[in-house]
């Protein structure tokens, strides 16, 4: 059967002399293997098509197991991104948790956060504020739901707040006895929280945050994925070498206003 997909390339990687197997995360399928025959080669029509990042439409032959990747269009190909390393940086940190979390089947919801992630990301949104959104929004997919809307224990919209680990979620100053390792939150951290984890990327805009409040947060979530689900990602290790680095040092603090 052949099929035409809108597709996002994950990954790619040589098989023999001039092949590739090529992960797509694709809006009708979700994600789906194929063999790109001759994508290695610089002539070939599906070289350009198989880089990772890349956003296209695909043709693609398949019956059961791998397909077979007949052509491929590309609607974009995310040049930022491939060219500035911390945009690369991130993306491949996006994409890399989705080729983790998300599994084989049509996850319309997950394809979307990542066409959106990165598309942002392309259009020189800052690329940590991003990949936060992406975090908070992808913890379904890893069995994580966290109560984020009221206090997890008893229920409450009001008063101060903070996150519990245990608790899986927020508690109110009224629950705070009931975890001793609770994170305290301000109005504005809680509120960016929420806004990660619920906000469609594209109805955002730009964001100006401060340094500390994007590793405040991401430290959060960062435990979450490694103690409670156990998945640590290979990018998230070059990104950490990347800012004790003086140019990340110097492109991500030189623009923050919001606390």
């Amino acid at each position: 059967m052949l099929n035409k997909w809108e597709g996002i390339v994950l990954k790619s990687r040589a098989y023999g002399e001039s092949n590739k197997i090529v992960t797509l995360m694709t809006r009708e399928a979700g994600k789906v293997t194929v063999m790109a025959r001759g994508a290695k080669k610089p002539t070939s029509r599906l070289a350009g098509v198989t880089q990772t990042f890349m956003h296209g439409m695909y043709m693609v032959q398949r019956s059961s197991g791998m397909g077979t990747l007949q052509q491929g269009e590309h609607l974009a190909s995310m040049r930022h991104i491939q060219t500035d390393i911390i945009a690369t940086a991130y993306a491949s940190y996006i994409v890399e948790l989705v080729d983790r979390l998300v599994d084989e089947g049509p996850e319309p919801f997950a394809f979307e956060v990542l066409l959106q992630a990165l598309n942002a990301i392309e259009e020189e949104h800052d690329p940590e504020a991003i990949s936060l959104f992406v975090d908070w929004k992808l913890l379904p997919y890893a069995g994580v739901q966290p109560i984020l809307n009221a206090c997890s224990s008893c229920g409450s919209f009001d008063g101060e707040f903070a996150f519990s680990f245990s608790q899986g979620g927020f508690l109110c100053h009224r629950c705070f006895h009931q975890d001793p390792y609770i994170i305290r939150l301000s109005p504005t951290q809680l509120k960016l929280i929420r806004m990660f984890y619920t906000v469609p990327i594209d109805q955002i805009g730009k964001l100006d945050l401060k340094k500390g409040t994007k590793q405040f947060i991401k430290k959060i979530v960062t435990t979450i994925y490694e103690e409670q689900t156990g998945i640590r990602l290979k990018s998230r290790s070059f990104i950490e070498q990347l800012e004790r680095t003086p140019l990340l040092t110097r492109r991500t603090n030189s623009d923050e206003h919001i606390d």
